[in-house]
């Protein structure tokens, strides 16, 4: 199915705003929306400018923050310049976000340390917030495994 530019373009200012609703800016769903559709997979900055209507600096800030979660990457380019793509597997890498919980993980307890796990409800909701982080570090191991083992048994 042929997909033209209006209707690309469409789409990824719709991944922008999905994305928008839980945190990101509205320009970081837009690149990565483009990204998941664009043809050729590789693109320079200013494609992404000219693909999407974002500014320059829009464009290099949400590059920035996409290589920096491992979504996308700096592919090189004939001459001198470089596009990016986005990773084969940009989804699975950025969604483990092991390492950053066991980083909250650290700073909620420092938080029960520094106030001590009594019954209050600051404590309480310390406490709470520690068993979630416990509880999702130790599944989300096995449910990355498992995706993986799924993706590859499809042969995909």
């Amino acid at each position: 199915m042929r997909v033209d530019d209006d209707q690309a373009r469409a789409y990824a200012e719709e991944v922008g705003l999905v994305l928008a609703q839980m945190g990101t800016t509205p320009s970081f769903g837009t690149l990565l929306g483009w990204l998941m559709i664009c043809d050729p997979p590789q693109q320079t900055s200013a494609e992404l400018g000219a693909a999407t209507g974002l500014s320059k600096a829009s464009v290099s800030t949400g590059m920035r923050v996409l290589q920096q979660s491992g979504l996308v990457r700096r592919v090189p380019t004939t001459g001198r310049g470089h596009a990016y793509e986005i990773n084969e597997d940009a989804f699975a890498l950025a969604v483990d976000p092991t390492a950053k919980m066991r980083d909250f993980l650290e700073v909620v307890q420092a938080g029960l340390d520094l106030i001590g796990d009594d019954e209050s409800p600051r404590a309480a909701r310390l406490a709470r917030t520690r068993d979630f982080y416990e509880f999702m570090m130790e599944r989300l191991p096995g449910l990355m495994d498992e995706f993986r083992a799924t993706r590859e048994g499809a042969g995909r």
